[in-house]
């Protein structure tokens, strides 16, 4: 026998929302989803998301923004990881260019160049080739753009 499963109102989801989303930015796909893990039927979770909305608990262009700012200076992801991780959100194209603008093209680079001299002198592979694809897949992974990568790549590491 399976133990009874937490129902809510309309109103106790609400509120309970109300504070997972005022904990910090959401987007609508995250809303959602606590919503059916809270067994909510879709007229129900239509209601509520549309009350958050109203009373800008929810507000996808807050969130990417917010998304984009925190990826790139916390975690040092490029651009490409991070319009990714919103694609993969469900946000729009139009929330997804307003992002990008919160990454300064200069803090861009010094914070590129900075993270690619770090992770190199962290490498311990004499081969040269080895280190090369070594950086390249870091730089890569973490969601530089390639053509910067690579230029980088053969910058630090020279053919001698």
């Amino acid at each position: 026998m399976t133990p009874l499963q937490n129902s809510y109102s309309v109103d106790e989801a609400t509120k309970k929302l109300e504070g997972y989303c005022a904990y910090q930015d959401r987007c609508h796909k995250e809303v959602i989803s606590k919503l059916r893990t809270m067994h909510m039927i879709p007229e129900a979770i239509d209601v509520i998301v549309g009350h958050l909305i109203k009373e800008n608990f929810l507000n996808e262009e807050r969130f990417a923004r917010s998304f984009a700012r925190g990826k790139f200076n916390i975690k040092k992801w490029g651009k490409n990881r991070i319009e990714n991780e919103l694609k993969f959100r469900e946000i729009s194209k139009y929330n997804i260019r307003l992002a990008m603008e919160e990454i300064e093209p200069t803090k861009y680079l010094k914070t590129f160049n900075s993270i690619a001299k770090k992770r190199l002198a962290e490498i311990r592979e004499k081969d040269l080739q080895k280190r090369r694809k070594k950086l390249a897949d870091y730089l890569l992974y973490r969601g530089w753009e390639s053509g910067m990568v690579y230029e980088k790549v053969y910058e630090l590491v020279p053919n001698n």
